[in-house]
């Protein structure tokens, strides 16, 4: 229960950062080391098994990996200049649409009846080509503009993403047994973790929000539907069957936008995390919502 309200944990804690910013501020130091624990435990969620599954499925991964880092970042930025966004903005919503799928695709996916492994392996792979798309992604689509440390970026997604992942796959592999007693709590870590980066940056960006806030949280809800209803439609276009159709609506959709936000805050503004955390907030009921509603429609039954 506690799991499947993370949209109101994170929705209170944000009332709160937004009235008393003061109590949030100071913890901007955190936000990385935070992240790094959030990939820990992802990594220790994943084997290489996991890895290895992508060969299985290599169509269905290659095309969900394609439409995942095509169809978001471009989105993000067409939303971004529909809206009238500044750089900060601009650069907030493409970080969101340029970062892998969010762990939390693994559980929706599962509870929607997809293909559990095809998500793990996806997010697995999204995750570690991330680590090179993202930052040359951001670049490529509004370097012009503004500046991209792209080489700066490229080494922190080596140390808060690719380091962490690979401690937490390999700790997996050799105390597996350990690591199977702890994952339960696992959960509960993230959560606490991803909730607290959250309210941090809406502490730290509480003035923009009083401004932008609406507009911005408009602009997030498009790019979410967008990806979840371009996720699922391509993949029914090209033939592939309503399991996987379901399994990579969730993987395009769902984005690790707390990754999003804290590489806003450190490498440009914490206005441009705002994108990130509304994502974060917003993208987990969306999820939970379409999650409930495959629930109940047995995939020999489905009429999506």
């Amino acid at each position: 229960m506690i799991i499947q309200l993370f949209p109101l944990w994170a929705l209170l804690l944000s009332v709160m950062a937004y009235l008393q910013p003061t109590l949030f501020v100071d913890f901007k130091g955190y936000i990385l080391p935070l992240l790094m624990v959030i990939m820990l435990a992802m990594g220790l969620t994943l084997s290489p098994k996991d890895f290895k599954a992508v060969g299985k499925n290599a169509k269905a991964v290659g095309v969900g990996v394609l439409l995942q880092f095509l169809v978001m970042p471009i989105t993000a930025l067409l939303i971004a200049t529909l809206f009238g966004f500044d750089s900060e903005l601009t650069v907030g919503m493409l970080l969101v649409g340029s970062v892998a799928g969010g762990t939390s695709s693994n559980v929706m996916c599962y509870l929607a009846k997809g293909d559990t492994a095809l998500s793990i392996s996806m997010t697995a792979i999204s995750t570690l080509l991330g680590v090179v798309f993202t930052p040359l992604l951001v670049a490529w689509m509004i370097g012009t503009s503004v500046d991209v440390p792209v080489s700066s970026m490229l080494l922190s997604f080596v140390k808060i993403v690719l380091v962490p992942v690979a401690i937490g796959v390999l700790l997996n592999t050799l105390a597996h047994g350990l690591v199977r007693r702890i994952e339960p709590a696992l959960k509960y870590v993230s959560m606490f973790a991803i909730v607290f980066i959250i309210a941090i940056v809406v502490a730290l960006s509480a003035g923009k929000i009083a401004s932008v806030g609406a507009l911005v949280a408009v602009a997030v809800i498009l790019h979410n539907a967008t990806g979840l209803i371009l996720g699922y439609w391509v993949t029914a276009w090209l033939g592939f069957d309503k399991k996987v159709c379901r399994t990579i609506a969730f993987e395009v959709g769902l984005q690790n936008s707390g990754l999003a936000s804290a590489l806003a805050v450190k490498f440009f503004t914490p206005a441009a995390a705002l994108p990130g955390s509304i994502f974060s907030v917003w993208h987990n009921i969306s999820g939970s919502l379409l999650a409930s509603y495959w629930s109940k429609k047995p995939i020999k039954e489905a009429t999506e």
